[in-house]
Order: C-alpha cells, then structure tokens, then sequence
C-alpha cells in the first residue's frame, strides 16, 4: 500500500520560513516523480512545485525563488523548503506521487493527507 505522510506545517509570520517533509513508503520511490501541492479553502488544488525521479525540479511562478523541493532516496522522503512566506501561502500543503513512466501504474497519482500552513501577522 502506498503510503504518503506530511508533516512541517505549522503557524509562521510573514516573511518567515518552514520545512516541509513528505514520507514515502509502499512503492519504489526513487522512481517516481513527486508533486507538492497547495489548496486554499474554497479554491482549487494548486500543483506549486515537482522533481521528477532524476532530480530535475520545476515551479510554479508564485513560488519560484522562494520554494525548494528536494529528494531523499535514501530516506524516502520529499521535502519542500518554504522561504519569505507570505500570507497566501497560506493553506493545506500535499505531496503526492506522480505519472512519470518508471513509475509503477498503482503508484501513480496518490496524495497525502496534508499538512496546513498559516502565515498571518
């Protein structure tokens, strides 16, 4: 069973920073891609960032120059370093696991339960 647990989140001041973590386990993980995404109440999913299972790393313009997604295979985690928050960056935060082609099918496309950032003054 894949299974994807966050933790990092919490409450933090405009401009302040958090690390977010993402455990993997049930599946290969070298060999998928990842995903962090982001969701306000009342919006829908945002994709912000993705490495792909050769360490290549993308963002979303919001969060570019900000953000850092790494991987750990070793550990079988993702992280998501957050910089200068602001407050909306506020919301739920997910990983999840992604389509790529080494990616085994049952492992494609499943998330996490999250974990919530707060950033208000």
């Amino acid at each position: 069973e894949v299974r994807l647990v966050e933790s990092g989140g919490g409450s933090v001041q405009p401009g302040g920073s958090l690390k977010l973590s993402c455990k993997a386990s049930g599946y290969i993980f070298s060999w998928c891609t990842m995903h962090w995404s982001r969701q306000v109440p009342g919006k829908m999913r945002e994709l912000i960032s993705t490495i792909s299972d050769d360490g290549i790393a993308n963002y979303t313009n919001s969060v570019r120059g900000r953000f850092t997604i790494s991987r750990d295979d070793n550990r079988n985690t993702v992280y998501l370093e957050m910089n200068d928050l602001k407050v909306e960056d506020t919301g739920d935060y997910y990983c999840a696991t992604g389509r790529n082609y080494r990616c085994p099918s049952w492992a494609r496309g499943i998330a996490g339960q999250g974990t919530r950032v707060a950033v208000s003054s």
